[in-house]
């Protein structure tokens, strides 16, 4: 856990600015809760669908160079988001998928090699990460340890604030193609809904209404890092 409330928003800001660009204006249509409380804050349509999977700092991964075998290399993704190769030194590895990470070492090798050949196999994901802010006790970032749902998340974040208006927190997450969707979430005790979640959600519990969120966002937009990105999936890009 994080309890520096600045490096939550940081993390926070970063993730809901480092997606693929905002859906347009058609596409704010957020589960339970009608788009017009959201004028300012676009989001894709809610979709249950995995989105492919991309690499996140921690993951251990294997870069395998079948046509030049001492190139091949274990090795695990910095806290920078970067893996370091030889010929290539630091490669950005954080927030790409295999196969796009393989395509960045493929061109990277074009000039060294004469057929750069790459392929990228993911050996360990590394922690698994939620983030909880709003109207709990202890707002953090916070290790999943197994598979958890949204209140279980709360309850680790030291629980809801009687401030908290508990039956529209509001769950954001990475969606198909990097986009990030929100749906409305009960969390009451002994009425909470059981949303099971996934590495890199976000979960704020408002004061009093969702509308309360216009304003988090501007907070989180100040507190933007400089020099890369912490998409909201949990890997770093660079910008």
């Amino acid at each position: 856990m994080i309890p520096d409330r600045r490096l939550v928003l940081m993390g926070l800001a970063a993730g809901l600015t480092g997606c693929a660009s905002a859906p347009s204006s058609d596409a704010r249509r957020i589960q339970g809760v009608p788009a017009s409380q959201f004028p300012e804050v676009p989001f894709a349509d809610w979709t249950d669908i995995e989105p492919e999977y991309v690499l996140y700092p921690g993951d251990e991964i294997e870069v395998a160079t079948p046509t030049a075998g001492e190139l091949t290399r274990q090795l695990k993704v910095g806290p920078d988001g970067r893996v370091s190769l030889p010929l290539l030194g630091h490669v950005m590895a954080a927030d790409r998928t295999l196969s796009q990470l393989e395509g960045d070492i493929s061109a990277g090798y074009a000039t060294q090699l004469r057929r750069p050949e790459v392929e990228v196999t993911l050996r360990l994901a590394g922690p698994l990460k939620v983030w909880v802010d709003g109207e709990v006790r202890n707002p953090g970032v916070f290790d999943m340890p197994g598979d958890i749902d949204a209140y279980q998340a709360v309850i680790m974040a030291g629980g809801a604030l009687p401030t908290a208006k508990t039956q529209q927190a509001a769950l954001i997450r990475r969606g198909p193609g990097g986009v990030r969707m929100m749906r409305v979430v009960d969390l009451r005790p002994r009425q909470s809904e059981v949303v099971a979640l996934r590495r890199g959600d976000i979960i704020f519990l408002p004061r009093t209404t969702l509308g309360e969120l216009a304003a988090f966002f501007t907070q989180v937009r100040a507190a933007m890092p400089i020099g890369f990105s912490y998409s909201l999936n949990g890997g770093y890009a660079s910008t």
